[in-house]
């Protein structure tokens, strides 16, 4: 009796890029509402969907390239979800006129320790060069991050994956560092969380108030436009001390 060759195909773990887009998107749908009955971090959609997914794959022997054929369309739309946050931004732009010296030097300083931190700690465990580089745009939103990635000479996807893990720990943690740190306002709070922790962070940040949710933009958005534009400096010196 002839084996259908779909059939066939999905046995051996070829799996249609069809499949990969809408477990990726149920996954995501259920594990969201579970994070809307328990708000905790580590219910966090962005966790868990990153979690069962990746168990899904292990346990069908699916490879990246086969996953990402299927999820691609949602990585591209990354560009259009940060672009976004020009709304909240534009709503704020009087106090992001007034406050703006102290936000560009905010933003070098973030922006120099967050990718300097990450080649230090890199280097000290001792990890290859290409896991170095795409260690280095951990600190910023997911397409900039790729983006940085790809210039030096990194991994985009694994950079991304180290994106994701920032964002939630960085928006975990500062909750807590709101309660120990005497920061009163929003600009303050604003940044905490948009150059520690970037989409994830604005959206936490978003939580504790709108003008803390509008500064978080920004600092996310301009921080990656600058990792982006210093990359191909980066790249250059790093390639040639590697």
């Amino acid at each position: 009796m002839p084996v259908d060759p779909m059939l066939a195909s999905t046995l051996h773990g070829d799996w249609h890029p069809l499949f990969w887009a809408a477990a990726t998107l149920g996954v995501y749908l259920a594990t969201r509402a579970i994070h809307q009955r328990h708000a905790r971090w580590w219910t966090s959609p962005l966790l868990l969907t990153w979690l069962l997914c990746f168990a899904l794959a292990l346990s069908l022997h699916a490879t990246y390239g086969e996953y990402i054929k299927g999820t691609h369309w949602l990585v591209a739309l990354l560009g259009p979800a940060t672009v976004a946050f020009a709304t909240p931004i534009y709503e704020q732009r009087a106090m992001i006129r007034k406050h703006w010296p102290i936000l560009v030097v905010g933003i070098a300083a973030g922006t120099t320790i967050a990718i300097g931190s990450s080649w230090i700690l890199a280097s000290l465990l001792g990890l290859s060069p290409d896991l170095r580089l795409s260690l280095l745009p951990r600190s910023v939103s997911t397409p900039f991050a790729m983006a940085f990635a790809e210039d030096v000479g990194g991994i985009p996807e694994l950079a991304a994956t180290c994106v994701v893990i920032t964002g939630l720990v960085g928006a975990s943690l500062g909750e807590l560092l709101l309660k120990w740190l005497p920061l009163r306002s929003s600009l303050a709070r604003g940044a905490l969380f948009g150059m520690g922790a970037h989409g994830a962070g604005t959206a936490k940040a978003r939580q504790v108030g709108a003008e803390e949710g509008s500064v978080a933009g920004l600092v996310m958005v301009l921080a990656g436009l600058a990792s982006v534009l210093v990359a191909p400096v980066l790249a250059f010196c790093m390639h040639t001390t590697l």
